[in-house]
């Protein structure tokens, strides 16, 4: 007999609520291969619904003071980490990444971006300047009013709270479009809302395909910003139809990062730290170091040791407590991630250890795993080494000077994260001014204070999130100019 699959609502004004169409979409386990679950396949009509219970629900939530607003992103704060078990859970299920993992990073940080943002709508200021003998100019930051948040499925809860704490902390209220590929925590949040009795319309989960959901929230006139976390081409898309309508636009997009190891590194941190930079959440961050460039001298040791410790990464299922390297996100993705496993076979690359499909037993048999993958004796600027990959696949290759290893790395169209590593702190200060990167980590990687502006140059993004930065872009400035 079929077991019927739970479905996942939209939660629109307050209210858990079928598709208007009433179709939808499956909604897989990367780590079995099988539906578990039904998500909404919304579309415009939905869109135009949220949008309307934000319009109305925007007068009360914008005239609440900065403290009002704040304590309610606390109480939502309070209930994740109360339900922390069971959101790991929904976000490894979904994902596929190790419940380890969820219950370590992701679900520990939803939590940390409404209880940062929460504090920080309480601390913002607003600029005034003095004209001697003339006047006084002050700064006014108000909210914009109905706001899109569309975010990815690497790192489900955690970046779409990244998005919504901000804009409803500076008192927008939100239409939001999680990943129709992990749909399930943001679905647990809308029941988290009901829990605290959040105020209606405040908050509003359209679930959905891209071009149906994403597109709509886009083009709708009546949201006025959008701020978007996904691929490259997805961003050019939302630009393309959001920049004629002016709209603010935050676009946080692809990366092809590169790791830097200098010889007089703190070796044993470097490798370990790599491994994890290369690796983590089967290299589905967007921070992942994909490229690692080594100085000559220490290149050979660094390969051996390097491939000892990948090779020794075991796929696993990701409910149990020991898997460090869980399933990727989906079976198109993993098709995508061997295909340029084999373009790098084409192009000349040694696969040093992976390099193919990890086949399990039970009840992941048809699960989406891949072996972590080491490749050498590729060219800096071959496509494996241009083009996000976005898997558990890295490249390495050795480099003599400075000026070479500059030119590998910012080699790409992208420029989102950097990792140095040097106990040369004239070599470090001086390479992290000329990487064309938004982020650089010297001697760490991922260390993060949500006070800092996050995101990239080039084909990376357009803008910044995090701390101040983003309270800037979820509220608009008057000058008011006062003539004694």
């Amino acid at each position: 007999m079929m077991t019927q699959l739970h479905k996942i609502d939209n939660y629109i004004g307050g209210q858990m609520s079928s598709p208007i169409s009433n179709l939808y979409l499956d909604n897989y386990e990367p780590a079995t291969g099988q539906p578990y679950s039904l998500i909404p396949d919304s579309d415009q009509d939905d869109v135009k619904q949220a949008v309307e219970a934000a319009k109305k629900a925007f007068p009360f939530w914008s005239s609440l003071s900065n403290e009002d607003r704040s304590a309610w992103l606390t109480k939502l704060a309070n209930k994740i980490e109360e339900r922390l078990e069971e959101f790991a859970a929904a976000e490894s299920k979904d994902n596929g990444k190790p419940i380890s993992l969820a219950r370590m990073m992701d679900i520990p940080r939803a939590v940390s971006n409404f209880k940062f943002f929460a504090h920080a709508i309480t601390q913002y200021h607003s600029e005034s300047h003095h004209m001697e003998g003339v006047g006084i100019n002050y700064t006014l930051r108000q909210s914009i009013g109905v706001v899109g948040c569309i975010s990815p499925w690497n790192l489900p809860l955690y970046l779409l709270t990244w998005k919504i704490a901000p804009a409803l902390a500076a008192g927008n209220t939100v239409v939001a479009k999680p990943s129709e590929i992990t749909p399930y925590t943001a679905f647990l949040l809308s029941q988290v809302c009901q829990d605290i009795n959040f105020p209606e319309g405040v908050l509003n989960f359209v679930h959905g395909l891209g071009p149906k959901v994403g597109e709509a929230i886009c083009v709708h006139p009546e949201i006025k910003a959008i701020s978007f976390t996904g691929g490259t081409s997805t961003g050019k898309r939302i630009a393309s139809v959001a920049a004629p309508m002016f709209k603010k636009l935050s676009l946080e997009l692809g990366g092809k990062n590169p790791n830097i190891i200098f010889a007089d590194c703190d070796y044993e941190d470097m490798l370990a730290t790599t491994v994890r930079s290369s690796f983590a959440n089967q290299g589905q961050i967007c921070l992942c170091g994909s490229r690692i460039f080594v100085e000559r001298p220490i290149y050979e040791k660094f390969k051996t040791d390097f491939v000892a410790k990948v090779s020794k990464l075991q796929v696993g299922d990701p409910i149990d407590d020991q898997t460090k390297t869980g399933a990727v996100v989906s079976d198109a993705h993993m098709n995508k991630v061997l295909s340029y496993i084999e373009l790098a076979k084409t192009e000349g690359g040694i696969i040093l250890t992976g390099g193919e499909r990890a086949l399990l037993t039970g009840r992941c048999a048809d699960g989406y795993f891949i072996k972590a993958t080491v490749i050498e004796g590729l060219s800096y600027d071959c496509r494996t080494n241009q083009e996000e990959i976005f898997g558990p696949v890295v490249t390495i290759m050795p480099f003599d000077t400075e000026e070479e290893v500059l030119m590998y790395a910012n080699s790409t169209n992208y420029g989102l994260a950097a990792t140095l590593w040097t106990q040369n702190l004239s070599r470090a200060h001086r390479l992290a001014e000329k990487l064309a990167s938004g982020i650089v980590w010297i001697n760490c990687w991922l260390v993060r204070d949500l006070r800092t502006p996050f995101g990239g140059v080039k084909n990376s993004g357009v803008g910044r999130e995090g701390g101040m930065e983003a309270l800037h872009f979820f509220t608009e400035a008057k000058n008011v100019c006062i003539k004694y």
